[in-house]
């Protein structure tokens, strides 16, 4: 609950940070003519969602064992492409994105169409939108039915909502540059949770050499071998004895690092690597915007001639 709750925070805060940024826009332009199909278009975006997710969910029932599986390690790691993406996107983009939206309502008010307009709306919303579904669909689904995950997301929405709509009321103040560096660590973290999931599922399906296929070393009494001697196709560790598949402690591991009691060489692998290839650049992104200290020195030399223009002047 407590991870989808978050998804569902940072995703909606973006969603709601956008169209706070289109709404107090064309009210400045005294444009309130405008609104009604700048909503149709949010609207839209919802929907799309919605329509989205109940197909991920319901659709799959009906596929044999070995397509749902696959089915599911593909959508999951489209997941994660998309979760990396807009991860760098917002760290390279954030400080621009209300001046590319702004941008993107003039032309549609230049244009003077309805679709224009709807369409600006759908765009920025519904790219959250797919993103938010799914992603929460792939982690529901490695933690099988869970009805507390869906409430978190659910919460971490409306939660996303109220704080948007105080923002663009003026009555909070938010650090979005750190919110979105912190969520957005705790997203490359999750992404790779779901990754290491897609590759169970494509092993399941026969899709990547692992425990489930002949290519899986055995041990003397003839099971899939597990620790150093069964890398790299078979199972890194195993330790469901101690913590017990579908505990307490099994879903809040599973739900924030990625963590099972029992996971292939392969998960390990391509999770570990996950981590150290795009957290690293994620660390070097965040540094490198960081705002530099201007020196006294600096400062001094900067304001002389400002102060000689107004002499000036």
């Amino acid at each position: 609950m407590l991870a989808s709750f978050l998804i569902g925070l940072r995703e909606g805060l973006e969603a709601a940070l956008v169209v706070g940024i289109l709404v107090a826009y064309l009210r400045r332009l005294d444009r309130r003519d405008a609104l009604p199909k700048l909503w149709i278009g949010i609207g839209l975006a919802v929907v799309l969602a919605v329509i989205f997710g109940a197909v991920l969910t319901f659709g799959s029932y009906a596929l044999a064992p070995g397509a749902q599986e696959l089915i599911g390690g593909l959508m999951s790691l489209l997941a994660v492409a998309m979760v990396t993406w807009m991860i760098f996107w917002m760290q390279k983009a954030g400080r621009a994105m209300k001046a590319t939206l702004e941008g993107g309502l003039d032309r549609a008010l230049t244009i003077g169409g309805l679709w224009a307009l709807v369409a600006i709306g759908f765009v920025s919303v519904a790219r959250e939108g797919i993103e938010t579904t799914l992603l929460l669909w792939s982690m529901l689904q490695s933690f099988g039915n869970a009805p507390l995950a869906l409430t978190g997301a659910l919460l971490g929405l409306a939660v996303a909502v109220v704080v948007g709509w105080l923002i663009a009321r003026g009555a909070v103040r938010l650090d979005t540059r750190r919110f979105f560096a912190w969520t957005g660590g705790f997203l490359v973290i999750v992404a790779a949770g779901v990754l290491a999931y897609a590759v169970m599922d494509l092993q399941e399906a026969g899709a990547l050499p692992g425990p489930f296929s002949t290519a899986a070393p055995l041990d003397a009494a003839g099971a899939v071998a597990i620790g150093w001697a069964a890398f790299p196709f078979g199972w890194a560790f195993d330790v469901s004895s101690a913590i017990a598949p579908g505990s307490t402690l099994a879903t809040l591991l599973q739900a924030t690092i990625g963590f099972r009691p029992q996971m292939s060489w392969l998960q390990v692998v391509v999770w570990v690597v996950y981590i150290l290839v795009v957290g690293f650049f994620f660390l070097r992104g965040i540094r490198s915007r960081r705002p530099a200290r201007p020196s006294v020195a600096a400062s001094t030399e900067a304001a002389a001639p400002s102060l000689t223009q107004q002499g000036a002047a």
